[in-house]
């Protein structure tokens, strides 16, 4: 039977609805048992085992920057097929409510500055429920791989014995800045995206190399870099970055209450960034300098990147 084009698929998937303008994730979850092709169905198959295994495994999921409509395919049919899911603070509802009636969702987020789980006790929790033979997620915001501590689980994991499989996710840089209409590389400006957490490990007054970060050719994506924001911008001046490069501060990313803070690298060394409590994201370099429309704007609002393809 030959598969059917995606025009054919989200066709079948409007008339079904009655013409109802529907959530797009909901039917895709309604819709995945059909709409896969058959090799990627195996192949996520195999990451998910069946119920009732007596084999722990553990299937380790991006979540994406936090609009659901951005989660891949093989992440929403895992989540709604998990029995267990261990997620952290920063999974939004809206992906948590993908999960299956009846399946167990447990917090084991960190935060910053604020109490969390030793990762021992999380590697530990997450090892006891795969040992219980449920279908178990671990849950993560963005990509896992990227700052999340996803190393650490799995080699714990590993070295019990239970084998993991990883399924990406759409990492915090990529989804805020698409929901800014910004590129981080840009011809003749930025040739280069460098990732760079700015939370440092407890006990670890290590600083990051500034002056090799401080490349005006570069584009640069701090992770969690609000309460650090001084820290960075006094870094990369001294590192030779031009005060005068520009940062854009995007709070609660891909999400309904996402803010963008315009500023430049020295009044962010003097000032830090103004945004709230909500989780940011500093981008800094040349390739986000404000296009005309945007000029004289200290502050927008944004929200999710789907508002603007037409989604809920």
């Amino acid at each position: 039977m030959p598969m059917p084009s995606a025009a054919m698929w989200l066709d079948g998937l409007v008339s079904r609805s009655g013409g109802k303008r529907i959530n797009f994730i909901v039917a895709l979850r309604a819709a995945l048992g059909s709409a896969l092709r058959p090799r990627t169905a195996r192949r996520v198959a195999r990451a998910i085992p069946q119920a009732g295994t007596r084999t722990p495994h553990v299937t380790l999921v991006g979540a994406g920057p936090g609009d659901p409509d951005l989660l891949t395919v093989a992440a929403a049919r895992a989540i709604s097929q998990a029995e267990v899911i261990l997620y952290d603070h920063l999974v939004g509802p809206g992906i948590l409510a993908l999960a299956q009636p009846g399946a167990e969702l447990i917090c084991v987020g960190k935060r910053s500055g604020k109490h969390s789980h030793p990762q021992e006790a999380i590697n530990a929790l997450i090892e006891a429920q795969a040992r219980s033979g449920r279908r178990t997620v671990r849950l993560k915001g963005g990509d896992p791989m990227i700052f999340g501590r996803a190393g650490e689980e799995i080699e714990h994991l590993e070295r019990v014995g239970i084998s993991v499989s990883v399924i990406p996710g759409i990492t915090a840089a990529l989804g805020c800045a698409s929901s800014a209409g910004l590129s981080l590389t840009k011809r003749g400006v930025s040739r280069a995206v460098t990732f760079v957490t700015a939370h440092a490990r407890e006990g670890d007054a290590t600083e990051p190399d500034w002056a090799r970060l401080a490349d005006p050719k570069g584009t640069l994506a701090i992770y969690m870099g609000r309460e650090a924001a001084r820290r960075v911008g006094r870094g990369l001046t001294a590192g030779g970055l031009s005060p005068d490069t520009p940062v854009l501060a995007v709070e609660n990313g891909c999400r309904p209450d996402e803010r963008h803070y315009r500023t430049t690298l020295g009044v962010m060394a003097e000032q830090g960034v103004a945004a709230g409590d909500g989780p940011t994201l500093l981008l800094i370099g040349w390739a986000l300098e404000n296009r005309p429309a945007d000029a004289g704007d200290a502050f927008s609002a944004g929200g999710h990147v789907g508002q603007g393809l037409g989604h809920d």
